[in-house]
């Protein structure tokens, strides 16, 4: 490999792939101090993408640790979940996330260390062996069960879903990745990050998406490959409309120039997807995955590529679709979508119940449903109701209401998604309000905001005398839905 090929470029500079192995070299050596090997201790990291975030990343794998990256945008209660559930024996932060990161340390007894020091530490060379089975990552993720699940994967299933994707997509050297997505889900992590520096390409990381940005890159001419969420692609549209004449010229010649658009993470609606292709040249490449399975199903690089449909199954993995009892279904009728394979994750951490109950006779179940037209998948959506895609990212229902129910005027609640062209499904709240209490959404928002993420934050609010339930008591999820989509009812006095 040419080291003196660019790797990662940022707004703060450019870095060559000298530049990234001596500083992940430095960053071994302060996590392993007097030791030799870390032998899967979990090293937590909450640092803004860019060539800070890659370097310690690949500093943690390479001293023989499980990196575990946080989300920026998570306040202290779910940061200190996943740091106690992880174990983390160690947490590296920005030096600006001292103050928030520090306390939850101290009282878990977590050794803090912030990038600059990491990064600074004197480089070295005798690092560990460590081996495709060990495990590497651990990436959190929202779970019927209500609260994050640890996805654990090792080296050898992060080699096979990069493999995978570099030969879908033909990845090569001279490609140039935009990358705007957060680096806390597996979005950003595998298919921004990991998969163009496997091939030595360049990957160009910006701290967050902003549009005008974005369609100035594309403006240059100089991207080869992009990767978003809907509701990227719904943000770049509105900002291409308000922009005047000559400057939407521009930005739709540079981005026909590309080789590749990927959406991913959520439905693509088929309006936007056809006003994507107007305006840039692209019909974007839609495929599907979990944070559990890598990519799985992919529309082809090469050959028609039909709305609405995820497209077939990855090289290297298998797809099946089955009724409720394993059964596979025929082509034409809907089914869960279960797949196995090499790029199928090791286990949810320290839940081994919950990860049996993942797989049937050796298939991951997924949870989404689809149907099967001429070899394409087409997906019909989540088969449990308590999943929420928004923005690209998947959240879970009941670990929202766990939280609302802490709200003094809050009785009981019942989250739903409802459909939204921009987000995929906005997060909606029905409430039962104890006896006198009143909650408006800009309230309950401002309340939320400092317990969850986010992208959890409910974007709807519904207050009724009571929540509809079936006979033995329990919420019908359906028909708290269909509350957001007939006109407001009045509010409980």
């Amino acid at each position: 490999m040419n080291q003196d090929r660019v790797a990662v470029v940022t707004p703060d500079g450019t870095h060559t792939y000298a530049d990234l192995d001596r500083a992940s070299r430095a960053v071994a050596g302060a996590l392993l101090g007097s030791v030799s090997d870390l032998s899967e201790a979990r090293v937590a990291f909450f640092i803004p993408p860019g060539f800070e975030y890659t370097a310690v990343q690949r500093g943690i794998w390479r001293a023989g640790g499980i990196a575990v990256p946080l989300a920026l945008s998570h306040p202290a209660p779910e940061l200190e979940y996943v740091l106690r559930d992880a174990g983390a024996t160690v947490v590296i932060g920005a030096p600006e996330s001292r103050a928030l990161l520090m306390p939850i340390a101290q009282t878990l007894g977590t050794r803090f260390m912030t990038s600059v020091e990491v990064l600074a530490h004197p480089t070295r060379d005798d690092l560990p062996h460590v081996g495709a089975p060990r495990r590497a990552m651990i990436v959190y993720t929202s779970g019927t069960t209500g609260r994050p699940k640890g996805v654990v994967t090792t080296h050898a299933i992060l080699g096979a879903e990069i493999g995978a994707m570099v030969e879908a997509w033909e990845w090569r050297p001279n490609d140039r990745m935009l990358l705007s997505l957060p680096l806390h889900h597996a979005h950003g992590i595998m298919n921004g990050l990991l998969a163009p520096l496997a091939v030595h390409a360049t990957c160009e990381i910006l701290p967050a998406f902003d549009a005008a940005t974005v369609w100035e890159r594309f403006g240059s001419g100089e991207i080869t490959v992009f990767t978003a969420v809907p509701t990227i692609y719904h943000r770049l549209i509105a900002a291409w409309d308000q922009a005047p004449p000559a400057t939407q010229q521009a930005w739709s010649a540079g981005a026909r120039l590309a080789r590749l658009m990927m959406c991913g993470s959520a439905a693509l609606p088929v309006q936007t997807l056809a006003r994507w292709r107007e305006i840039s040249g692209h019909t974007l490449l839609e495929r599907y995955g979990m944070t559990e399975t890598g990519m799985i199903l992919s529309n082809p690089l090469h050959g028609e590529r039909r709305p609405g449909f995820v497209g077939t199954p990855m090289p290297g993995v298998d797809v099946r679709l089955v009724d409720e009892w394993g059964a596979a279904v025929p082509d034409g009728a809907p089914g869960e979508i279960e797949t196995r394979g090499p790029l199928v994750f090791l286990e949810y951490w320290k839940r081994p119940e919950e990860t049996k109950a993942g797989f049937r006779d050796g298939w991951f179940r997924t949870g989404d449903t689809a149907v099967r037209e001429n070899g394409a998948f087409r997906l019909l959506g989540r088969s449990s109701v308590d999943i929420i895609k928004t923005g690209g990212f998947k959240v879970s229902a009941l670990e929202i209401e766990e939280v609302l129910r802490m709200h003094p005027a809050i009785g009981e609640c019942a989250v739903v998604g409802v459909a939204d062209q921009e987000w995929g499904e906005k997060v909606a709240a029905a409430v039962e309000l104890r006896p006198d209490a009143t909650l408006a959404l800009p309230e309950l928002q401002q309340w939320a905001k400092d317990r969850l993420a986010p992208y959890k934050v409910p974007r709807l609010l519904r207050t009724l005398d009571a929540l509809p339930r079936n006979a033995v008591g329990k919420v019908v999820k359906p028909d708290v839905a269909a509350l957001f989509t007939g006109p407001p009812r009045p509010a409980a006095p």
